[in-house]
Protein backbone atom coordinates (compact mmCIF):
# COMPACT_ATOMS: atom_id res chain seq x y z
CA UNK A 1 0.00 0.00 0.00
CA UNK A 2 1.38 3.41 -1.33
CA UNK A 3 2.01 6.16 1.49
CA UNK A 4 -0.19 9.52 1.25
CA UNK A 5 1.16 12.07 -0.49
CA UNK A 6 0.56 15.34 -0.82
CA UNK A 7 -2.21 15.30 -3.31
CA UNK A 8 -4.04 13.40 -0.66
CA UNK A 9 -3.63 15.51 2.08
CA UNK A 10 -4.49 17.95 -0.40
CA UNK A 11 -7.88 15.71 -0.63
CA UNK A 12 -7.99 16.00 3.12
CA UNK A 13 -8.12 19.36 3.45
CA UNK A 14 -10.80 20.13 0.54
CA UNK A 15 -13.47 17.82 2.42
CA UNK A 16 -12.43 19.73 6.12
CA UNK A 17 -13.36 23.54 4.04
CA UNK A 18 -16.29 21.40 2.96
CA UNK A 19 -17.07 20.99 6.97
CA UNK A 20 -16.34 24.23 7.95
CA UNK A 21 -18.56 26.98 8.42
CA UNK A 22 -15.75 29.71 8.07
CA UNK A 23 -15.66 28.22 4.30
CA UNK A 24 -19.31 29.26 3.49
CA UNK A 25 -18.58 32.38 5.32
CA UNK A 26 -16.20 33.38 2.98
CA UNK A 27 -18.27 31.82 -0.23
CA UNK A 28 -21.69 33.42 1.12
CA UNK A 29 -20.27 37.04 1.43
CA UNK A 30 -18.30 36.79 -2.33
CA UNK A 31 -22.04 35.89 -3.45
CA UNK A 32 -23.95 38.22 -1.44
CA UNK A 33 -21.78 41.39 -1.63
CA UNK A 34 -21.93 42.26 -5.63
CA UNK A 35 -25.78 41.15 -5.50
CA UNK A 36 -25.90 44.01 -2.73
CA UNK A 37 -24.36 46.27 -4.96
CA UNK A 38 -26.50 45.87 -7.88
CA UNK A 39 -29.73 45.94 -5.65
CA UNK A 40 -28.67 48.69 -5.08
CA UNK A 41 -28.44 50.24 -8.52
CA UNK A 42 -31.18 48.88 -9.57
CA UNK A 43 -33.43 50.50 -6.85
CA UNK A 44 -31.47 53.91 -7.00
CA UNK A 45 -29.25 54.49 -10.37
CA UNK A 46 -26.27 56.51 -9.26
CA UNK A 47 -22.68 55.80 -10.26
CA UNK A 48 -19.00 56.00 -8.25
CA UNK A 49 -17.83 58.26 -11.14
CA UNK A 50 -14.94 58.70 -9.07
CA UNK A 51 -13.57 55.38 -9.68
CA UNK A 52 -12.63 54.09 -12.74
CA UNK A 53 -15.70 52.28 -14.46
CA UNK A 54 -17.97 53.87 -12.14
CA UNK A 55 -19.33 56.17 -14.69
CA UNK A 56 -20.52 53.02 -16.88
CA UNK A 57 -22.61 51.23 -14.36
CA UNK A 58 -25.96 52.11 -15.85
CA UNK A 59 -24.64 51.73 -19.28
CA UNK A 60 -23.10 48.48 -19.16
CA UNK A 61 -23.17 45.74 -16.71
CA UNK A 62 -19.51 44.16 -17.38
CA UNK A 63 -18.13 47.66 -15.48
CA UNK A 64 -20.05 45.78 -11.95
CA UNK A 65 -17.39 43.37 -11.59
CA UNK A 66 -14.70 45.56 -12.27
CA UNK A 67 -15.89 48.63 -9.55
CA UNK A 68 -16.54 45.55 -7.48
CA UNK A 69 -12.44 44.79 -8.09
CA UNK A 70 -11.84 48.16 -7.08
CA UNK A 71 -14.04 48.59 -3.93
CA UNK A 72 -13.11 45.00 -2.55
CA UNK A 73 -9.16 45.30 -2.42
CA UNK A 74 -9.21 47.38 0.74
CA UNK A 75 -10.40 44.69 3.38
CA UNK A 76 -12.89 42.32 1.66
CA UNK A 77 -11.45 40.25 -0.42
CA UNK A 78 -8.36 40.28 1.90
CA UNK A 79 -11.00 39.17 4.68
CA UNK A 80 -12.25 36.42 2.40
CA UNK A 81 -9.02 34.91 1.94
CA UNK A 82 -7.89 35.38 5.36
CA UNK A 83 -10.50 33.77 6.47
CA UNK A 84 -9.74 30.27 5.25
CA UNK A 85 -5.66 31.06 5.26
CA UNK A 86 -5.30 32.30 8.51
CA UNK A 87 -7.17 29.29 10.11
CA UNK A 88 -5.85 26.35 8.25
CA UNK A 89 -2.29 26.06 10.46
CA UNK A 90 -3.91 27.67 13.85
CA UNK A 91 -6.54 25.13 13.50
CA UNK A 92 -4.42 21.85 13.85
CA UNK A 93 -3.57 23.98 17.16
CA UNK A 94 -6.75 24.72 18.29
CA UNK A 95 -8.39 21.09 18.17
CA UNK A 96 -4.55 19.57 19.16
CA UNK A 97 -4.81 17.73 15.76
CA UNK A 98 -1.55 17.95 14.16
CA UNK A 99 0.12 14.78 16.35
CA UNK A 100 -2.69 12.69 14.89
CA UNK A 101 -2.10 13.87 11.40
CA UNK A 102 1.69 12.69 11.44
CA UNK A 103 0.99 9.37 12.76
CA UNK A 104 -0.67 8.61 9.16
CA UNK A 105 2.62 8.48 7.50
CA UNK A 106 2.58 12.10 6.19
CA UNK A 107 5.71 13.82 5.79
CA UNK A 108 5.42 17.30 7.30
CA UNK A 109 6.51 19.11 4.50
CA UNK A 110 3.40 17.11 2.48
CA UNK A 111 0.96 18.61 5.11
CA UNK A 112 2.44 22.10 4.75
CA UNK A 113 2.06 22.03 1.01
CA UNK A 114 -1.91 20.30 0.97
CA UNK A 115 -2.52 22.83 2.48
CA UNK A 116 -1.63 25.77 1.06
CA UNK A 117 -3.07 24.56 -2.15
CA UNK A 118 -6.08 24.29 0.09
CA UNK A 119 -6.06 27.54 1.10
CA UNK A 120 -5.33 29.02 -2.27
CA UNK A 121 -8.25 26.74 -4.03
CA UNK A 122 -10.23 28.48 -1.69
CA UNK A 123 -9.35 31.95 -2.22
CA UNK A 124 -8.95 31.17 -6.29
CA UNK A 125 -13.21 29.99 -5.61
CA UNK A 126 -14.12 33.03 -3.63
CA UNK A 127 -12.56 35.77 -6.00
CA UNK A 128 -14.03 33.97 -9.33
CA UNK A 129 -17.60 33.38 -7.71
CA UNK A 130 -17.60 36.60 -6.99
CA UNK A 131 -16.33 37.89 -10.48
CA UNK A 132 -18.83 35.70 -12.20
CA UNK A 133 -21.54 36.92 -9.81
CA UNK A 134 -20.91 40.57 -10.34
CA UNK A 135 -20.70 40.17 -14.10
CA UNK A 136 -24.39 38.34 -13.78
CA UNK A 137 -26.05 40.89 -11.64
CA UNK A 138 -24.39 44.05 -13.68
CA UNK A 139 -25.70 42.26 -16.34
CA UNK A 140 -29.14 41.76 -15.44
CA UNK A 141 -29.08 45.28 -13.84
CA UNK A 142 -27.53 47.22 -16.89
CA UNK A 143 -27.51 44.76 -20.02
CA UNK A 144 -24.93 42.90 -22.38
CA UNK A 145 -23.24 46.14 -23.99
CA UNK A 146 -19.94 47.50 -24.97
CA UNK A 147 -17.58 48.79 -22.68
CA UNK A 148 -15.16 51.76 -22.83
CA UNK A 149 -11.53 51.23 -22.12
CA UNK A 150 -9.39 53.47 -19.85
CA UNK A 151 -8.12 54.86 -23.61
CA UNK A 152 -11.55 55.60 -24.62
CA UNK A 153 -11.97 53.17 -27.10
CA UNK A 154 -15.10 51.16 -26.80
CA UNK A 155 -15.46 47.43 -26.71
CA UNK A 156 -18.06 44.81 -27.78
CA UNK A 157 -19.95 42.70 -25.09
CA UNK A 158 -18.15 39.72 -25.90
CA UNK A 159 -14.51 40.85 -25.59
CA UNK A 160 -15.67 43.48 -22.66
CA UNK A 161 -16.91 39.67 -21.08
CA UNK A 162 -12.72 38.47 -21.97
CA UNK A 163 -10.95 41.56 -20.57
CA UNK A 164 -13.41 41.48 -17.42
CA UNK A 165 -12.16 37.15 -16.80
CA UNK A 166 -8.15 38.43 -17.43
CA UNK A 167 -9.12 40.99 -15.17
CA UNK A 168 -10.35 38.84 -12.02
CA UNK A 169 -6.99 36.63 -13.03
CA UNK A 170 -4.70 39.51 -12.69
CA UNK A 171 -6.41 40.32 -9.68
CA UNK A 172 -5.53 36.70 -7.91
CA UNK A 173 -2.07 37.69 -8.18
CA UNK A 174 -2.29 40.03 -4.73
CA UNK A 175 -4.62 37.81 -3.22
CA UNK A 176 -2.46 34.85 -3.30
CA UNK A 177 0.45 36.96 -1.97
CA UNK A 178 -2.42 37.82 0.62
CA UNK A 179 -3.32 34.39 1.25
CA UNK A 180 0.61 34.03 2.19
CA UNK A 181 0.99 36.31 4.59
CA UNK A 182 -2.36 34.58 6.29
CA UNK A 183 -0.75 31.61 5.83
CA UNK A 184 2.19 33.04 7.43
CA UNK A 185 0.49 34.16 10.60
CA UNK A 186 -1.23 31.08 10.99
CA UNK A 187 1.87 29.62 11.15
CA UNK A 188 3.27 31.92 13.77
CA UNK A 189 0.36 32.98 15.95
CA UNK A 190 -1.24 29.34 16.24
CA UNK A 191 -4.45 31.43 16.67
CA UNK A 192 -6.93 31.76 13.81
CA UNK A 193 -8.23 34.83 15.16
CA UNK A 194 -4.95 36.82 15.18
CA UNK A 195 -3.92 35.21 11.99
CA UNK A 196 -7.29 36.86 10.77
CA UNK A 197 -6.78 40.17 12.17
CA UNK A 198 -3.28 40.98 11.77
CA UNK A 199 -3.60 39.70 7.68
CA UNK A 200 -6.56 42.64 7.60
CA UNK A 201 -3.89 45.44 9.81
CA UNK A 202 -1.06 44.32 7.39
CA UNK A 203 -3.52 44.85 4.46
CA UNK A 204 -4.70 48.41 5.61
CA UNK A 205 -1.18 49.46 6.33
CA UNK A 206 -0.32 48.97 3.04
CA UNK A 207 -3.05 51.82 1.98
CA UNK A 208 -2.22 53.71 4.55
CA UNK A 209 1.27 54.02 3.77
CA UNK A 210 1.01 55.90 0.13
CA UNK A 211 -0.49 58.49 1.79
CA UNK A 212 2.62 59.11 4.08
CA UNK A 213 4.29 61.94 2.97
CA UNK A 214 7.88 61.10 1.35
CA UNK A 215 7.09 57.55 0.69
CA UNK A 216 5.56 58.10 -2.35
CA UNK A 217 8.50 55.98 -3.85
CA UNK A 218 7.58 53.20 -2.51
CA UNK A 219 3.78 52.95 -4.29
CA UNK A 220 4.50 50.89 -7.28
CA UNK A 221 6.48 47.94 -4.85
CA UNK A 222 3.24 47.96 -2.17
CA UNK A 223 1.11 44.78 -2.70
CA UNK A 224 -1.76 46.92 -2.24
CA UNK A 225 -0.85 48.94 -5.28
CA UNK A 226 -1.09 45.80 -7.42
CA UNK A 227 -4.69 45.25 -6.67
CA UNK A 228 -4.96 47.69 -9.64
CA UNK A 229 -2.56 46.17 -12.22
CA UNK A 230 -5.36 44.34 -13.75
CA UNK A 231 -6.28 48.29 -15.15
CA UNK A 232 -3.37 47.47 -17.52
CA UNK A 233 -5.72 45.11 -19.73
CA UNK A 234 -8.48 47.73 -19.89
CA UNK A 235 -6.45 50.04 -22.00
CA UNK A 236 -5.64 50.35 -25.77
CA UNK A 237 -3.43 48.74 -26.58
CA UNK A 238 -2.86 46.53 -23.27
CA UNK A 239 -0.51 48.11 -21.04
CA UNK A 240 1.56 44.93 -19.85
CA UNK A 241 3.69 46.39 -17.37
CA UNK A 242 1.79 47.13 -14.29
CA UNK A 243 0.73 43.29 -14.37
CA UNK A 244 3.82 42.27 -14.95
CA UNK A 245 5.03 43.83 -12.15
CA UNK A 246 2.10 42.70 -10.18
CA UNK A 247 3.57 39.20 -10.89
CA UNK A 248 6.88 39.93 -9.18
CA UNK A 249 5.91 42.29 -6.35
CA UNK A 250 3.16 39.42 -5.44
CA UNK A 251 6.26 36.75 -5.53
CA UNK A 252 7.97 39.28 -3.84
CA UNK A 253 5.00 38.68 -0.68
CA UNK A 254 4.45 35.49 -1.28
CA UNK A 255 7.14 33.49 -1.37
CA UNK A 256 9.07 34.47 1.75
CA UNK A 257 6.01 34.26 4.19
CA UNK A 258 5.92 30.57 2.96
CA UNK A 259 9.41 29.83 3.00
CA UNK A 260 8.91 31.28 6.72
CA UNK A 261 5.58 29.17 7.42
CA UNK A 262 7.16 25.99 6.48
CA UNK A 263 10.09 26.64 8.19
CA UNK A 264 8.37 27.28 11.89
CA UNK A 265 5.55 24.89 10.60
CA UNK A 266 8.75 22.30 10.05
CA UNK A 267 10.21 23.11 13.08
CA UNK A 268 7.38 23.16 15.32
CA UNK A 269 7.40 20.83 18.06
CA UNK A 270 3.88 18.72 19.11
CA UNK A 271 5.38 16.43 21.19
CA UNK A 272 3.06 17.59 23.84
CA UNK A 273 -0.07 17.06 21.27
Amino acid sequence: MSRPGTATVYRWELRKLRAQKRTYLGLGAAVLVPVVFAVAVAIQPGEPADVPFGRYINDTGLAFPLVTLLFGSIWFYPLIAALVSGDIFANEDNNGTLKTILTRSVERSQIFFGKVLAAFSYSILAIIISGVVATVAGIIVSGFNPIPTLSGTLETPERGLLLVAGSVGVYLMPILAISSIALLLSAVFRNSAAAVVGTLMFSLLLQLVVIIPGLDGLQPYLLSTQFNSWQGLLRTPADWDPIIRAAWVSAAYALPALAIAMTVFLRRDVAGG
